[in-house]
């Protein structure tokens, strides 16, 4: 019967410990979008921009980029045979 009343207390805080981390991840995460948005809405966004669009913008050229090297690394194949 002890052990029982252990366990329901353990799932008890276990509840409450991992609510609380809950409410502070999203805090933090919440907080690290909004800062996120406005750095990019204040430095990144071109003319008539939104920062939805900057973000979406700014994802492709990042990904533009990581594709360059490649097909580079392809061309120079192709032209050695």
């Amino acid at each position: 019967m002890a052990k029982s009343k252990l366990v329901k207390a353990n799932e008890k805080i276990a509840e409450h410990v991992v609510a609380g981390y809950k409410k502070i991840e999203n805090g933090v995460v919440g907080g690290f979008g909004k800062i996120s948005d406005a750095f990019v809405d204040e430095f990144l966004t071109k003319d008539g921009e939104s920062v939805e669009e900057a973000k979406e913008r700014l994802a492709r050229e990042q990904q533009a980029r990581r594709k360059a090297p490649e097909e580079v690394e392809a061309e120079e194949t192709f032209a050695e045979k």
